[in-house]
């Protein structure tokens, strides 16, 4: 869990908010190439996010993978296909 004065980040709201700075790693996806790469998010659109990883920006495709994103000392498993909307969307959907 993530928490500050004004939001608080958990397994069951992650989904309503911003993914952009958190770290993730990419448990399962269709290319199995993709699997076990870690970094940072630094973008996010309706169908990518981008992750910051030691060997630059990958696009990942949400339709085909799950991420492991860690919020503080707790690891939260992601269907990224829960989330194909473009960011500002998602959070207003989720945020209900």
């Amino acid at each position: 869990m993530l928490k500050a004065e004004h939001y608080c980040i958990a397994a069951k709201n992650i989904a309503a908010h911003e993914l952009m700075g958190l770290q993730a790693a990419v448990m399962e996806s269709t290319d199995k190439g993709r699997i076990g790469l870690k970094g940072k998010i630094v973008d996010e659109t309706k169908n990518l996010i981008v992750m910051e990883t030691g060997s630059g920006e990958k696009k990942l495709p949400k339709r085909e993978i799950k991420l492991e994103i860690a919020l503080g000392s707790e690891k939260v498993l992601l269907d990224c296909c829960r989330i194909m909307q473009r960011p500002e969307d998602r959070v207003k959907y989720h945020g209900r």
